[in-house]
């Protein structure tokens, strides 16, 4: 590929991009303190026992070409030592007694030997730059996000414009008609990709950022480009961070861990640039007003503020949609000035027959599975009508699933017949699964996607 070629493409990748993490070309640039670049490569090695220049650099996401001067001086002050030539011009490196006992030290300190951080300050910035809200999705994006799931295009009338404004919103209604899918999917909605580091510091903490349970890595396909980037930053996919009754107050604030002396971000901050959705909201360990409370200047200012182990406050913007998915009312959960700031509330119904018939169909395409309309119709008569069993969306799939259990365990072929729904029916529902109200017969917003 000529040069020309390669910048023409660069270009091109950088012009989709609002934010683009350069590789620093020298120790300041990094805008970190040189001690604490110094400390990184002494701990790693105590780590590893021995590693060649390039080895550590990759390992603290530098540039080899930066750090050899660090090399160097931690040569002078009896730190490291050679153990050898490497491939490349480079040396092979492992830590002098001294060494060993300054390793300690610092590992006792602070025991992070990740990446290198980014300043606090840069992250700031690659937020601003990245925020949902200059996205601003179009009915055919939803449609995409949407296309593998049945969906009634009424829904879009109140969502799109939901999504559209990047503000919070509230998805209510009974359990498993597919709320926590439908707020899965509206991150899609969005651009594809941001830029995150590994990790931050600030006030001479490190705050550990990425996170494997929230943050897919978004992979290029052009190497000239990601070598271009500075390597403390990661791609990722726009995160969606789903949390449930798990959730705690603190659960929200910069976590320190007394015995390692590292710090680890809050989910709020870690859902920046993308979703945040509090699920089976009402049911956390902590009183809703006290959630919705924490929620309210964060909501108003796009800002939160949080505070170091050190006792310093950080200011951190709240650039993510906020999500709440619950089988309650709103109007129960929260107060006006609350509701006021979270502008839109949709009620996600139960489904219809028609849709419950296409779910089935669906549900037997992906269990491999014949349909059979009829042994639906069957189902519907003998197990919801006569019993005024309320339709759900999960029902399809969690009753094939049963099915497919029965004739694996039996060793029969998987079919959609009477007795096996009749079998699979008695083990999943209960009495009190049974309706207190008619069974709704339509609605205007819904999703066809279980929980």
């Amino acid at each position: 590929m000529s040069h020309s070629t390669s910048s023409a493409i660069l270009a091109s990748i950088m012009a989709d991009e609002s934010f683009h993490p350069n590789e620093p070309p020298s120790v300041a640039e990094t805008g970190l303190p040189v001690s604490l670049i110094e400390g990184l490569i002494v701990k790693r090695l105590a780590v590893v026992g021995q590693a060649s220049g390039r080895q550590l650099a990759g390992d603290l996401c530098l540039p080899f070409g930066v750090l050899e001067e660090q090399y160097q001086a931690l040569r002078v002050q009896q730190v490291l030592v050679h153990r050898g030539a490497a491939p490349l011009n480079d040396y092979y490196y492992s830590l002098t007694e001294s060494g060993r006992e300054r390793a300690a030290a610092l590992l006792r300190s602070c025991a992070y030997t990740g990446p290198a951080p980014v300043p606090l300050l840069e992250y700031v910035m690659s937020v601003e730059a990245q925020t949902i809200r200059d996205e601003r999705p179009r009915r055919s994006q939803l449609l995409r996000a949407f296309e593998d799931i049945t969906i009634d295009e009424a829904l879009f009338d109140s969502l799109g414009p939901a999504v559209n404004s990047g503000a919070g919103l509230f998805l209510y209604g009974e359990p498993g008609n597919g709320k926590t899918t439908l707020a899965q999917r509206i991150t899609q909605c969005f651009g594809q990709a941001i830029w995150i580091p590994w990790a931050i510091y600030e006030d001479g903490q490190i705050i550990k950022f990425y996170d494997a349970a929230y943050h897919r890595p978004f992979k290029s396909e052009e190497s000239v480009y990601e070598r271009s980037c500075d390597r403390r930053w990661q791609k990722v996919h726009r995160p969606t961070v789903v949390v449930g009754g798990e959730m705690t107050l603190d659960s929200l604030e910069i976590r320190f861990d007394p015995v390692s002396n590292t710090s680890e971000a809050p989910l709020q901050m870690k859902s920046n640039g993308g979703c945040l959705l509090v699920d089976d909201f009402g049911r956390q360990r902590v009183e809703p007003h006290e959630l919705l409370n924490r929620w309210i200047i964060p909501l108003e200012n796009r800002i939160d503020y949080l505070t170091l182990s050190t006792g310093k406050k950080i200011q951190i913007p709240f650039e993510q949609l906020l999500i709440f998915s619950t089988n309650l009312d709103p109007a129960v959960l929260a107060d006006e000035a609350f509701l006021r700031r979270i502008p839109y509330k949709i009620e996600i119904g139960d489904p219809t027959p028609e849709e419950f018939h296409e779910l089935f169909a669906r549900s037997c395409e992906k269990f491999e599975c014949e349909y059979r309309p009829e042994a639906v119709d069957y189902l519907l008569d003998r197990h919801y009508r006569q019993t005024q069993r309320r339709l759900r969306r999960c029902h399809p799939r969690d009753l094939l699933q049963q099915i497919r259990n029965y004739c694996a365990y039996n060793e029969y072929p998987l079919e959609l017949k009477d007795a096996y729904l009749d079998r699979v029916a008695g083990t999943y529902f209960t009495a009190g699964q049974q309706s207190f109200r008619p069974a709704a017969s339509t609605h205007p917003t819904t999703v066809s996607s279980p929980t």
